[in-house]
């Protein structure tokens, strides 16, 4: 006897394995759902299908049902609102209790995790048999022990590049936090900066080799990068030079997102950022994937720029940035991006934007820069810097502590300034010990005071008159003896 085709889905839609039985189970009862058989009747229409074989909805094998199977379908089916529904198959009732898991396998496992999470499920595995062997418990099948693994979370982790306590909570923060892909609405809402490590080295002036470190500055609605230059060092010089470029070509953002390193967090940059009215956003310690869009660039850029110079073998800094620029003028910002649908360059024109218009060169590099309190030299009115002495104004020399603007990379621009408003007073410039050795000296201008002109003395002082007075009130009796017979009988 052919097998029944009736049932089989081969349809353009084929439905989920969970919906096959169900849909199997509907289409041999289903015709008697719709012309039940009269009283009497209905085990042996049950027994008619019994007989036919059918084909099963995964291996599509013959198959056959038993007369009170088909029972249990049609009393379940006629009974539910949903036949469909109620036909399909039931969930285990020990799904996600682990059975043949004991109490002791459990406390193994979660001991062997917590203490080596980078190991794989075969050796957690492999090692929980050995630990099971003295106890004679029962081992659990590694599919099993698999499930539990991962119901739990316990997946392998790659251990941090370095072990530390920051490193830890950045990991239990990863597995117990979602992570979510986010984007502002605005150009200029939120830029991305961060250094990237090349992976070649490049040939200095002096003749050694080192690895240049590239800073990137990326709009995070456009993804175009504002900003891109190779250096030969990760400071917060470095940062300045190339962020107030990115400044003077695209406009000031909003907010600017960077992770923790030192020349992020440097006082210069910190004190730029805030006088420029920018959100200064920093990412969690160890956390890189908070600055995804920055890190996915850095892919380009070694398998596309880099990729490019593998056969330069005398390759220099001024070369590497010039072919970079290049890149990412030409190539980059005109390429079409997969997560936006256009290029970085049209989504950044058309907007809408929240920047703002910089400012000149010359309040950006006021801007950046940190302040400190120093202690004026009463003997020549100077203060020092970084090992360089500045002369205190004379209108000045009153202060003891004076409060001074500057960068440290940069003492050519000193100022002296308020310590209560912050507004900038005089600027400040180093000792000049040749220029003051003509013995010129200005008059100091004269400060209004009290006359200071001695007199000669009127007695005893007011306070120990009147401490002998209150003494001599209290009638209490000398606190001393005189000695009549040496004092002077005159």
């Amino acid at each position: 006897m052919p097998l029944n085709r009736e049932p089989v889905l081969t349809s353009v839609a084929d439905p989920l394995k969970r919906d096959r039985w169900a849909r199997l189970r509907f289409a041999i009862i289903g015709p008697l759902l719709a012309a039940p058989p009269p009283a009497g009747e209905l085990m042996a229409a049950l027994r008619n299908l019994a007989d036919k074989p059918w084909r099963h909805p995964v291996t599509e094998q013959e198959i056959r049902f038993s007369a009170a199977t088909l029972q249990r379908w049609f009393y379940r089916a006629r009974a539910a609102s949903d036949p469909v529904a109620a036909l399909g198959n039931r969930l285990r009732g020990d799904i996600g209790r682990f059975p043949s898991l004991t109490p002791e396998a459990v406390e193994i496992l979660a001991a062997q995790y917590r203490e080596h999470p980078g190991w794989t499920m075969q050796l957690h595995v492999d090692n929980l048999r050995v630990s099971l062997l003295p106890m004679d418990l029962p081992m659990p099948s590694y599919p099993t022990i698999r499930r539990y693994l991962i119901a739990q979370g316990m997946r392998r982790q790659a251990r941090p590049k370095r072990d530390t306590a920051g490193a830890r909570l950045a990991r239990e923060r990863l597995d117990q936090r979602e992570v979510r892909s986010f984007e502002v609405d605005h150009v200029g809402a939120l830029w991305h900066l961060d250094f990237h490590h090349a992976s070649r080295k490049v040939l200095t002036r002096s003749g050694e080799l080192v690895k240049p470190l590239l800073l990137g500055v990326i709009d995070d609605r456009s993804r175009l990068v504002c900003h891109l230059q190779w250096y030969l060092d990760e400071t917060a010089e470095s940062l300045v030079h190339g962020l107030s470029q990115a400044f003077m070509k695209r406009g000031l953002p909003r907010a600017l997102m960077t992770d923790n390193g030192a020349a992020m967090l440097a006082d210069e940059t910190v004190n730029g950022l805030a006088a420029l009215g920018i959100v200064h956003q920093t990412t969690l310690p160890y956390s890189p994937y908070q600055n995804a869009k920055q890190e996915s660039f850095w892919g380009r850029v070694e398998g596309r720029l880099m990729a490019m110079l593998e056969s330069e073998t005398a390759l220099t800094l001024e070369l590497l940035n010039q072919a970079t620029q290049a890149w990412v003028e030409q190539e980059y910002h005109r390429s079409a991006h997969t997560e936006i649908g256009t290029t970085p360059l049209a989504r950044f024109l058309a907007g809408p934007r929240v920047s703002r218009v910089c400012p000149s060169a010359g309040s950006l590099a006021a801007a950046f820069r940190c302040e400190a309190s120093r202690q004026q030299r009463r003997s020549d009115g100077t203060v020092s810097l970084a090992g360089q002495r500045f002369e205190i104004p004379a209108a000045y020399r009153h202060l003891g502590t004076v409060q001074v603007r500057y960068a440290r990379w940069d003492l050519s621009r000193v100022d002296l300034v308020d310590a209560r408003s912050g507004t900038v007073l005089r600027p400040l410039y180093p000792l000049d010990k040749s220029a003051n050795a003509d013995g010129q000296r200005r008059m100091l201008p004269c400060a209004q005071r009290a006359d200071a002109t001695p007199t000669p003395p009127t007695g005893i002082a007011p306070l120990l008159r009147q401490l002998i007075a209150d003494y001599a009130a209290t009638g209490l009796p000398p606190a001393y003896l005189p000695t009549f017979d040496k004092e002077d009988p005159a």
